[in-house]
């Protein structure tokens, strides 16, 4: 058995593959359900290779929305700084074509967990890591309620505040990078009037970033406002803010902007951590992955796509590799050096978008540009 702790999208995607290779595994949440919680996110090129590979593809794109070029606008004026402007209406396509897509994360969540199901994975809730242990044989998880499980490994997929790699490497906590992220969603009736630019744009001015792109077939706008700031802000999901708070954010800024602003209903705001990178994720029958193993700022909207992909990639090695400690060298040999690139990458997109002056943005330069990078294809490189 293979234990994997935490059942969000890189837990999901590692459980769906390996079930899918013929090894059994079992997943455990430390949340007493399994909620909608977040809002929209970007599935990069490589997460969808992933999903068309296991057979995901054509259920996931019947919720998500395809996406333009994803153009960069000016923050006063809306002029069009990088890219093409994107004229889709949001209507779901077949998934073939290799665009990025942007999806509401309770949407894939669901699509993911109802997979899960048909392959008979047990999703355990409301088990709260609180101790491992391992031998040279199996590894052993001890939850919060007093229960426990033992398997051959055990895949730490728990988030930024990963409990695996809390005890893995004691004191090794998250780091807030100076930035909050306000996001909120605007029904697409009241969004209408700001919406002359496309359906997705990404404003950039002095030390911000204004995203918005429609999702849910084009019912819905989810729109992310990502500032610097000089206080520390909590990370996670539950911190309210408000009009005035994001509005204060992003003065005199472009009329949609600050319209789709003026429509926020419920505002939620979090700080930006990331991690500093481990020279190795594994250590011994504990592996990590996604924001536990090598957490990053969304400026390239790529935190999500990476998780999937270490999943895959996990999997397909423990499928290849009957020995462990073989099969996590490999997993790491696969990823490792494209996720600290992506990390870096992903801070030095935040610092050129967020330029005091936009009007010095060099396209070509922008890491988003990247085809190399923003293009990877994890399936057809193998690990």
């Amino acid at each position: 058995m293979i234990l994997i702790i935490g059942a969000g999208l890189g837990g999901l995607v590692t459980a769906i593959s390996l079930a899918r290779a013929g090894l059994p595994v079992a997943v455990y949440e430390a949340a007493s359900a399994l909620t909608e919680t977040g809002a929209g996110l970007t599935l990069g090129r490589g997460a969808q290779h992933v999903f068309r590979d296991l057979g995901l593809q054509a259920d996931v794109a019947a919720f998500a929305c395809p996406a333009g070029s994803l153009p960069f606008l000016h923050y006063k004026t809306a002029r069009l700084l990088m890219g093409t402007p994107d004229a889709g209406d949001g209507t779901p396509d077949d998934g073939a074509t290799d665009i990025v897509r942007h999806i509401y994360r309770g949407d894939l969540q669901a699509v993911m967990l109802a997979h899960a199901a048909r392959l008979s994975i047990q999703v355990h809730t409301g088990k709260r890591l609180t101790g491992l242990e391992q031998d040279h044989v199996s590894v052993t998880a001890h939850f919060a309620d007093g229960s426990s499980a033992t398997g051959r490994l055990l895949v730490g997929a728990d988030g930024i505040r990963s409990a695996v790699r809390a005890l893995l490497h004691p004191g090794d906590a998250p780091r807030f990078t100076g930035h909050v992220a306000f996001r909120f969603l605007v029904p697409a009736a009241l969004a209408a009037p700001f919406m002359g630019q496309g359906r997705s744009a990404i404003f950039i001015g002095p030390k911000r970033t204004f995203n918005r792109y429609t999702m849910q077939g084009g019912k819905v706008v989810n729109c992310a406002g990502l500032a610097e700031t000089g206080e520390e802000v909590p990370e996670g999901w539950s911190l309210p803010s408000s009009i005035a708070e994001v509005g204060a954010a992003f003065p005199a800024w472009h009329p949609d902007a600050t319209g789709l602003i003026s429509q926020a209903h419920a505002v939620i705001k979090w700080g930006l951590y990331d991690r500093t990178p481990l020279p190795r994720w594994s250590e011994g029958r504990v592996t990590l992955l996604g924001d536990a193993a090598h957490a990053m700022l969304p400026f390239l909207g790529m935190g999500a796509a990476m998780a999937i992909e270490d999943g895959w990639a996990l999997a397909r090695s423990l499928a290849l590799e009957p020995d462990i400690a073989t099969a996590l060298a490999r997993y790491e040999a696969a990823r490792h050096g494209r996720c600290e690139t992506m990390q870096t990458m992903s801070r030095r997109q935040g610092e050129m978008t967020q330029a005091m002056d936009p009007d010095t943005l060099v396209p070509a330069a922008v890491p988003m540009a990247n085809q190399d990078l923003m293009g990877f294809n994890p399936v057809r490189a193998g690990v």
